[in-house]
């Protein structure tokens, strides 16, 4: 999930950093001033005990789920893979869980797939228990405030990818169970675009040795943030002669100038209009009522792409008449009224429109997925106040915290005394967002820009057999699905390139599955691509 932490973690994490900070100190001084009367640290040290050498776990068991009416026995093992440096010194430990389905016939003919979240800073159990993996949890839905509280249903998931590919689903480093081996280890070789792909890269190549999975097909699903890991983690993936059958993106932010609402910056309005249609269209905001969401998409995107740009680079050229003239067509697509639309120069941020949508400045929509709304706590601010989680957030936080936590320790038998962080501020906040496109300008040098889509052009240019996928909520308003379309038909694919990539879209918002009358649907064509992606013929 997301592309940011909410403000509650950025609080505990502050409150937890005072604690250790306080407590360091402390002991600092104590240590500086021995108690009279006693000898000193030094007299007294003893030899010290080598650190204890990391070592890698496994804890298997099995499990069935019915799907298609048809029992599946399936292993699922939960465990950690060591990292290491040029030196074989380890420098961190991933936690992962892979489910294999049972009597599958040979390993080798049997595809995997690697599956992670977002964030930067996310574990991946949102896209495990979330709806991809062989038990998912019963979200709670809009308008169903008792359902957010304890306790949460956990059922099998008669759609799972199990039926069509083995998954692993893992955590980066810093998340989850995943974490840094000291010495030798340090933030600044995993929080970042390009050492977060090499630490997927070496997890990957260590797996598929360790199981015996190199002539498997192999295919890679991220969802937010983790398509952005995708991208450069493909390239990278390829470069190792790790060539892929396909990329499944789901939520997709590859171009970060897309959905970056900065002053000067005229093509995120562009890119959200569509998603602000249909998120207006679901709350049942538009006069006359749309029939279908498609046609209404379809007509946004038109405008978007075609007056709506051309009067933003227009910028303060626009004439008052063309600019009220434009106020009544956005306020048609968006049910924001007009006024609004001149008073903000037809350029509405994110955060006023989950304020103004629903026409009261109490409730405010979802970011991750606007079918939930939430109640502000701040009203009167003009953006959502620090206190509030989010509508989405709010929704499912609790849900997946306790029911996945409670999972790993009962049914899993993964027990460990650490705690499995579901999203890391820590990480996030120390990420280097830095990357180098693969592709040289004329001049040979190369530009930094948080846009990693032409590494993935590089990998389906260099890997010809990689197939494409991606999937978009209508009601995505972190990673919007025209912004997504924009990135891909700005790759420079080739056409041959461009028949490998499928496009589809779904009544729901970020985290795709929170829908369940989606999930079959999703589900059943992503197990399609995986099956006909793995065919070499």
């Amino acid at each position: 999930m997301g592309l940011s932490m909410h403000n509650s973690c950025l609080k505990n994490s502050r409150r937890s950093n005072g604690l250790v900070l306080a407590a360091a100190c402390l002991g600092a001084c104590l240590l500086a001033y021995p108690a009279s009367g006693q000898t000193t640290a030094k007299a007294q040290a003893k030899p010290a005990t080598p650190p204890t050498k990391p070592v890698e776990r496994a804890v298997i068991t099995h499990h069935t789920v019915t799907v298609n009416g048809r029992s599946l026995a399936y292993t699922a093992t939960a465990g950690t893979i060591i990292l290491r440096d040029s030196k074989e010194e380890p420098t961190a430990k991933m936690f992962y869980i892979a489910f294999t389905l049972d009597n599958a016939g040979p390993v080798a003919e049997r595809p995997v797939t690697f599956s992670y979240n977002g964030g930067p800073g996310a574990a991946s159990a949102l896209v495990d228990f979330g709806g991809f993996g062989p038990r998912e949890i019963v979200w709670p839905q809009p308008g169903q405030p008792l359902s957010v509280r304890p306790p949460y249903r956990v059922a099998p998931n008669p759609d799972t990818l199990l039926l069509s590919t083995d998954l692993v689903f893992v955590d980066a480093v810093g998340t989850g169970y995943s974490r840094i081996i000291h010495p030798k280890g340090t933030p600044k070789m995993f929080y970042g675009i390009n050492e977060d792909a090499a630490a997927f890269t070496q997890f990957i190549e260590r797996y598929i040795t360790k199981y015996d999975r190199w002539a498997s097909p192999k295919f890679l699903l991220g969802e937010s943030y983790g398509t952005t890991r995708s991208a450069v983690l493909a390239d990278e993936l390829v470069h190792h002669g790790i060539y892929l059958n396909g990329v499944i993106l789901c939520s997709t932010v590859l171009n970060f100038p897309t959905i970056a609402l900065a002053p000067g910056n005229d093509l995120p309005y562009i890119l959200y209009l569509p998603s602000y249609a249909a998120v207006a269209m679901y709350h049942h905001r538009l006069h006359p009522e749309p029939t279908s969401i498609r046609q209404l998409v379809q007509k946004a995107e038109a405008f978007a792409a075609g007056p709506y740009a051309t009067a933003l680079f227009q910028g303060s050229n626009l004439k008052p008449s063309d600019l009220q003239s434009l106020a009544d067509q956005l306020a048609s697509l968006t049910g924001l009224p007009a006024s609004l639309w001149v008073r903000m120069h037809l350029r509405i941020p994110l955060p006023v429109f989950q304020r103004r949508l629903l026409g009261s400045e109490d409730q405010s929509t979802g970011r991750y997925d606007g079918r939930y709304t939430l109640n502000e706590l701040e009203p009167i601010l003009p953006m959502p106040g620090r206190g509030d989680m989010g509508a989405s957030s709010s929704a499912i936080t609790g849900a997946l915290t306790a029911s996945f936590d409670d999972y790993v320790e009962r049914k899993l038998n993964y027990h460990t005394k650490e705690h499995y962080r579901q999203l890391s501020f820590m990480v996030n906040r120390a990420w280097d967002w830095k990357f180098a496109p693969p592709v040289s300008t004329l001049l040979g040098w190369r530009t930094f820009t948080i846009n990693v889509a032409p590494a993935l052009a590089e990998a389906m240019n260099n890997d010809p057999g990689l197939e494409l996928m991606v999937n978009n909520g209508y009601y995505d308003m972190a990673t919007p699905f025209f912004a997504t379309e924009y990135t891909l038909r700005h790759m420079a694919l080739s056409p041959a390139a461009w028949q490998r990539v499928a496009i589809d879209y779904y009544h729901c918002g970020h985290m795709l599955y929170l829908n369940p009358n989606v999930v079959p649907v999703l589900n059943r064509n992503i197990n399609e691509f995986i099956q006909n992606a793995s065919s070499s013929h």
